[in-house]
């Protein structure tokens, strides 16, 4: 059902988002959507640290 986009279906959704939100919140949209991506990568790679270190973990005698 939702093949390869070609260059006129992106176009047309292009031509869509610019009528729907106009030219001046364009850029702030695009801000946005970047740094939730930039954010959802950094989570995804990084470490947890809500998780200890075997070697960090104290022994209760």
């Amino acid at each position: 059902m939702f093949g390869r986009l070609g260059p006129t279906e992106l176009i047309l959704i292009l031509v869509i988002v610019l009528v729907i939100f106009g030219p001046a919140k364009l850029p702030e949209i695009g801000k946005s959507i970047g740094r939730s991506l930039q954010e959802f990568k950094k989570a995804t790679t990084e470490r947890p640290d809500d998780s200890p270190d075997p070697d960090e973990r104290k022994e209760d005698s």
